[in-house]
């Protein structure tokens, strides 16, 4: 089964487990960016007030077609106790029908936003395999 490992990462700490978990899985991996990506405080300011309204920023075509792909499994941080807006506009590109696999990152190694999260992703047609929070290292 061919897997992808979608993520968004702002500071690193979801880049570096994407890459740790995508390796040991012999999987492919692409990183979702930010179209403008505001500056430090200003980017988690801003962004933690949309991450709380469930707003999308506009992100990056992907290096890579997810939908060539069986499963997908998708990373990203945690703002505000939600996805950040990044993360609202990657879960809104998911191509339909693909199982899924979400690993949510924070400090604390807790979220509290799986049934927003995983609405958004039957909301697509697909499926969710799993959810998991992962505590950054």
């Amino acid at each position: 089964m061919t897997t992808l490992f979608m993520y968004y990462s702002y500071s690193g700490h979801t880049r570096a487990i994407a890459r740790e978990l995508a390796a040991a899985e012999s999987a492919d991996l692409a990183e979702v960016q930010d179209v403008k990506r505001p500056g430090g405080f200003k980017a988690f300011t801003l962004g933690c007030f949309a991450a709380l309204r469930g707003k999308a920023w506009p992100i990056q075509e992907p290096a890579v077609d997810p939908g060539k792909y069986e499963r997908l499994v998708v990373l990203f941080p945690i703002w505000a106790g939600n996805p950040p807006p990044a993360a609202h506009a990657l879960l809104a590109i998911l191509p339909q029908g693909k199982p899924v696999a979400v690993k949510m990152v924070s400090g604390s190694g807790k979220s509290n936003c799986r049934e927003k999260v995983e609405a958004a992703i039957k909301a697509r047609g697909c499926t969710v395999e799993s959810f998991e929070d992962v505590k950054a290292k």
